[in-house]
C-alpha cells in the first residue's frame, strides 16, 4: 500500500503545480498602459548625388555598344580626377527598335538599336560636383540630381535623439502616472526605433544662355533641402496604486 500511496501524493502535487502554473498564465496585469513619445529633427542633406548617361542608336548593335563604351571610359577617367567625387557605373541596358514590313512578309523586323548607360556621381562638395557636373554635360545628358543625408552624420543625430525619446517617455511615463492618481511605475519593457522622411529635394541651376555656354560649365546654384530624422519611444509602463 506505501507504493501506491506515495504515487498519490505525487499525483497531488502534479496536480497543484499544474494548477498554479494555469492560474499564473491566466494572471491578469493590472494598470498597465501603452505609451509612445516622438521626437525629431530636421538635418541638413550632406551628400549630392548626380546621375548622368550616354544614349544612342546604331543599326550595328556591336558598333553601339563599342561607341557608348568609348564615351563611358572618357567620363569615368574625367569624374577620376575630381578630388572628393566617388564615380560608379549605373544602369545599361539596350533594346531593339521594330518597324512594320509591307507585302506578303507582314511583321516586324528590327531596324536599328538603342542603348542607354548610366554614371553615378557622388560627393559632400557640392562645390566641386556641380562644376564636374557642368563640364560632363558636353558629353552626356543629365538624368537626375539628388541629395541624402551621410550614414554617419544621420547616426550622430540619431544618437543625440534616442537621449531625448527617453526622456520625454520618461515625461509622458510621469504623466500618466499622475493623471491615475499612482504613486509611481514600473517600467514593463521599452522600444527605440529610428526613421526618417525624404521630402522632395529642390534644385535651383542658373540659367544658361544658348547652347554655346555649355563649354563654360556654369556652377549651379544649390539649395540641398533637408530630411526629417524621428526617433520613437514605445513602450508599457505598470502604475504603482497607492
Amino acid at each position: 500500500m506505501q507504493p501506491l500511496s506515495r504515487l498519490a501524493s505525487a499525483l497531488v502535487i502534479s496536480a497543484t503545480g499544474l494548477l498554479s502554473l494555469a492560474a499564473h498564465a491566466e494572471e491578469v496585469h493590472y494598470n498597465q498602459i501603452s505609451l509612445r513619445a516622438e521626437v525629431n529633427q530636421e538635418i541638413a542633406h550632406d551628400l549630392m548625388h548626380v546621375t548622368l548617361y550616354s544614349e544612342a542608336q546604331d543599326s550595328d548593335p556591336a558598333a553601339l555598344a563599342a561607341q557608348i563604351s568609348k564615351t563611358l571610359n572618357a567620363s569615368i577617367a574625367q569624374a577620376r580626377k575630381a578630388k572628393g567625387v566617388s564615380v560608379a557605373m549605373g544602369s545599361r541596358n539596350s533594346y531593339p527598335i521594330y518597324s512594320e514590313t509591307k507585302g506578303d512578309d507582314k511583321g516586324q523586323q528590327i531596324t536599328a538599336w538603342r542603348e542607354r548607360a548610366e554614371l553615378r556621381l557622388e560627393s559632400a562638395d557640392f562645390s566641386a560636383l556641380s562644376r564636374l557636373t557642368g563640364e560632363m554635360l558636353q558629353d552626356l545628358k543629365m538624368g537626375g540630381m539628388n541629395f541624402s543625408i551621410a550614414s554617419a552624420t544621420r547616426k550622430t543625430h540619431e544618437d543625440a535623439l534616442l537621449k531625448e525619446a527617453v526622456a520625454a517617455f520618461k515625461a509622458r511615463a510621469q504623466l500618466a502616472t499622475e493623471a491615475l492618481g499612482g504613486s509611481g511605475y514600473k517600467l514593463v519593457n521599452l522600444s527605440l526605433n529610428s526613421g526618417g522622411f525624404q521630402s522632395p529635394l529642390p534644385m535651383r541651376m542658373s540659367t544658361m544662355k544658348g547652347a554655346a555656354r555649355m563649354e563654360d560649365a556654369v556652377t549651379p546654384e544649390i539649395e540641398a533641402g533637408t530630411s526629417q530624422v524621428t526617433i520613437n519611444a514605445d513602450g508599457v509602463i505598470e502604475v504603482q496604486m497607492p
